[in-house]
């Protein structure tokens, strides 16, 4: 198990989806895509890899890190980690090592480097490849959180510090386990991000200058689950999870509108709710899942059922992905599973996409192509797989191998680093180094 940030195939031939090729191309400028959502929605892509492997536009070398990439404006962003310490660790025991966490802003079409900040670093924390948190681009900014909860605002065209902040330091708090995992949310003129501390589980900050808007709650750890916010009662509302809550606020002023208690183990809360009608659902590590149903008159949950063994999803590094009224999702021992809502009924199971056999925390990131059953899956494996999930199962169309698995966890080799999508390319990095990999059906349609 690791922090956020903290998914298999085998055919041949380049055949176009049914939309052509000349629809606009999309960038991905944060975690989950442009709108949050782990959906892509670009035409004019392959519909099985060619034998030899999809074209490799570019590759550089990069250093450690869960982090994914940001894609906007002709640029790529991401960050990592350089140190000569041994990172491939689970580091339980949190031995400290000392290091340069950098933020790299290179070219689209080339991978040339166009600016750099790089900036000293000590880890204490679980899993110390690198920084965990996709770059957010908004508005000619780009904000970027390293894993020991250092906060920077940039330009994004020039790379020059507009604000920054220290999360431990302004909020007297420390690091968790697995360290600032978490994704930072653009909200109006509010930058969300989970800070740690007594009042200050979740702060506000203008996103212009980095001055705190609002607070709100307190935690032992502030857990890895980013924000998430909805339209439920007529109501916008932000929900938050911690590891002994999950509870909703008005986005605009921090104020608490409900909140249900929640267990999690050993701090482990890193999905996003997931809401399905009127239902909200989150799960973490070891069982510790839970099923709420929203109140349709004013903002208020109650709990369904909770804590069930051998039932719905414990996720760990994949955020589940809603679809017609269902869940799909990896559990923490690598299943990748169907579930029903509100019952959390598995539909289904398989390890499929990973291997034969399950995983603890095996990892397959899950991305719809626009409003088909087919889907783009990054496995902990280095393959990129296409696929179709239903009800029914899950269905493998194509795989290809992109990258080696650079880090350790569980007595294997893996990769647990978010690909992003932009262009008619894929974007994927390890600890070694970072990719742009042509999927357009047509030949030279990637820009």
């Amino acid at each position: 198990m690791m922090p956020r940030l903290l998914a298999c195939l085998t055919l041949a031939g380049l055949v176009s989806l049914a939309s052509p090729p000349s629809a606009p191309a999309d960038d991905w400028p944060q975690w989950m895509g442009p709108k949050r959502d782990n959906v892509w929605r670009e035409t004019g892509l392959l519909e099985t890899f060619p034998k030899e492997g999809p074209k490799v536009v570019w590759r550089v070398p990069v250093a450690g890190g869960y982090s994914g990439p940001a894609v906007a404006g002709g640029k790529v962003y991401v960050t990592d980690y350089v140190t000569k310490d041994n990172v491939k660790t689970d580091n339980f025991d949190r031995k400290g090592s000392t290091g340069i966490e950098r933020v790299l802003c290179l070219d689209e079409a080339t991978g040339r480097e166009l600016w750099k900040h790089e900036y000293p670093t000590e880890y204490a924390i679980s899993y110390p490849a690198g920084p965990r948190s996709t770059p957010l681009v908004h508005q000619g900014k780009v904000y970027t959180q390293g894993a020991e909860g250092k906060l920077i605002c940039f330009d994004a065209a020039k790379g020059g510090v507009i604000w920054s902040r220290d999360l431990k330091t302004d909020y007297m708090t420390k690091s968790a386990l697995w360290g600032y995992a978490s994704q930072p949310l653009i909200d109006g003129e509010r930058l969300i991000v989970l800070a740690g501390g007594p009042g200050t589980h979740c702060v506000a900050l203008n996103k212009e200058t980095g001055a705190e808007v609002w607070r709100v709650g307190s935690a032992k750890e502030q857990g890895y689950s980013p924000p998430v916010i909805f339209e439920q009662a007529g109501v916008r509302q932000m929900i938050l999870m911690q590891p002994a809550a999950i509870y909703a606020v008005d986005p605009a002023t921090g104020k608490e509108l409900w909140s249900q208690p929640y267990d999690a183990d050993n701090g482990s809360i890193i999905m996003t709710p997931v809401k399905v009608g009127n239902y909200l659902f989150v799960g973490g590590f070891n069982n510790r899942n839970l099923m709420l149903e929203l109140a349709t008159d004013k903002p208020g949950a109650k709990t369904l059922w909770k804590d069930k063994a051998k039932h719905a999803l414990s996720p760990v590094n994949v955020q589940p992905f809603v679809m017609d009224g269902r869940i799909y999702g990896s559990d923490s021992d690598g299943e990748l599973r169907c579930i029903e809502v509100p019952s959390g009924n598995i539909l289904w199971a398989t390890p499929q996409p990973i291997g034969r056999r399950k995983q603890g925390s095996g990892t397959v990131f899950l991305v719809r192509q626009g409003e088909t059953d087919r889907f783009w899956m990054f496995a902990e494996t280095g393959d990129l797989i296409l696929g179709r999930l239903t009800p029914q199962g899950f269905t493998e169309l194509s795989r290809t191998h992109l990258l080696e698995p650079t880090n350790f966890a569980f007595g294997r080799e893996v990769v647990w680093c978010a690909p992003a999508f932009a262009n008619r390319r894929i974007f994927v990095r390890n600890d070694k180094e970072l990719l742009s990999v042509d999927l357009a059906a047509d030949p030279g349609a990637s820009r």
